[in-house]
């Protein structure tokens, strides 16, 4: 386990201790992908959902919730934010969420937008459930990150 940093020499949990690391401008980008019945989908993309504005209240919910992932995930560092956008894009049943996340920290970006895709699509999901049990999330992952001392990572399609 010694490449585990949450973890100390005896296997215990344990908070990173970030102090010595570089300041840096770090950003990451997280997607989620929603299958639905086309129809739902349609109605979403409309604006036509009896709950209201879908993807203006989700994607609302994803910033919210990359501001607070350190209350969500245990271990994680609060973080100042600089930015977090979320965009949607719908197409053949399938809503893709993805959310950007940037710090100038000594961490963070890839659980804030993970959070922040995870949480959109679970608003999405929670508004309509009601015309769509079938719905789900299929996928949730990190696409990419620069920044930091581990470097820049991509995503193989």
């Amino acid at each position: 386990m010694a490449d585990l940093t949450h973890v100390d020499k005896k296997g215990r949990a344990q908070m990173v201790d970030v102090g010595e690391k570089a300041v840096t401008r770090r950003r990451a980008l997280a997607r989620a992908r929603l299958v639905m019945e086309a129809a739902t989908l349609e109605r979403i993309m409309q604006g036509d959902v009896p709950k209201g504005d879908v993807v203006t209240v989700a994607r609302i919910a994803g910033v919210m919730a990359a501001k607070r992932t350190d209350e969500l995930i245990p271990l994680c560092h609060p973080l100042a934010i600089d930015s977090a956008e979320l965009s949607f894009e719908g197409a053949g049943g399938e809503l893709l969420i993805e959310a950007a996340v940037s710090v100038t920290g000594r961490t963070g970006a890839e659980m804030e937008a993970l959070v922040a895709a995870s949480v959109a699509a679970l608003t999405v999901y929670d508004m309509c459930k009601a015309i769509d049990r079938s719905m789900h999330v299929a996928e949730l992952a990190l696409l990419e990150k620069s920044g930091g001392r581990s470097g820049d990572y991509r995503r193989s399609p």
